[in-house]
């Protein structure tokens, strides 16, 4: 008979060691997202896979945020984040600092996830993707300042994915590359 572990047998982080523990060298770049449940659902599932960062942009909504802690359930409070007014300048930043920087776009060019090794192709530096707007999705001058695209295969009808369940199946997809 299968049964649901107990909370104490998940032997889950509390919030200090989250903050003291390895982290996935991955920053989550959030490009003017309007949803603060979405913004939540990314603080969520970057906790669930240690993620380094993730970097607020544009309209974002910040913590403390009642609709963000909906969703986030406290991962807001664990995950490091920073507030950028500007997209654009955001990536130029993380670029000086040695990041690869994807956009998950649909794109001339873009890579298909699961076909590509964003991790194994420059390995020593540290990666950072940037999710969209749930309408306009990522402002073409970032990803024109990008090392490349990434995109989700899709095979319905629609041409896109809610930010937020793009944002995990990517970074699920990075944590299975960096974890090999």
């Amino acid at each position: 008979m299968i049964q649901k572990l107990t909370p104490d047998e998940m032997h889950r982080l509390t919030a200090e060691e989250f903050r003291q523990c390895a982290k996935l060298p991955l920053t989550v770049v959030l490009d003017n997202l309007r949803s603060q449940n979405n913004i939540g659902s990314v603080f969520r599932t970057s906790d669930a896979f240690r993620v380094e960062h993730i970097a607020l942009c544009g309209i974002c909504s910040t913590p403390p945020h009642r609709e963000i802690h909906k969703t986030a359930l406290g991962a807001e409070e664990t995950v490091e984040w920073s507030y950028h007014e500007d997209t654009v300048e955001c990536v130029h930043g993380l670029k000086e600092r040695g990041y690869r920087v994807y956009a998950v776009e649909i794109a001339h060019g873009s890579l298909p996830l699961g076909e590509c090794d964003v991790w194994n192709t420059e390995p020593a530096a540290p990666l950072a993707i940037v999710m969209g707007n749930e309408v306009e999705g990522v402002q073409e001058q970032v990803i024109a300042l990008c090392d490349g695209a990434l995109e989700i295969p899709q095979h319905g009808s629609k041409h896109s994915l809610n930010v937020s369940c793009a944002a995990a199946i990517v970074i699920w997809e990075i944590t299975k590359q960096i974890r090999q």
